[in-house]
């Protein structure tokens, strides 16, 4: 196997190292096992528009047709 040096900030070395005591593993194993869940996760080769691959969700929801035209819509937002 071979040695990979990285460089992470003072938060994320002490949250590794509770972590790592905490679950009775190694840094080098959650490490591993953090990469393995983050590249199989990895969706990077889907093609298409925005649309495309949000279609199955597209119009799901019931609301006024265009609402950043009319400003009526707005009225007390963010009060």
């Amino acid at each position: 196997m071979d040695t990979l040096t990285l460089k992470v900030p003072e938060f994320l070395k002490e949250q590794l190292n509770t972590f790592a005591k905490k679950k009775g593993l190694n840094r080098s194993e959650i490490i591993r096992n953090a990469l393995t869940e983050y590249f199989s996760k990895d969706n990077s080769d889907r093609q298409g528009s925005f649309y495309d691959l949000s279609k199955d969700i597209a119009g799901s929801i019931n609301a006024p047709s265009d609402l950043s035209i009319n400003k009526r819509y707005l009225d007390g937002y963010g009060r």
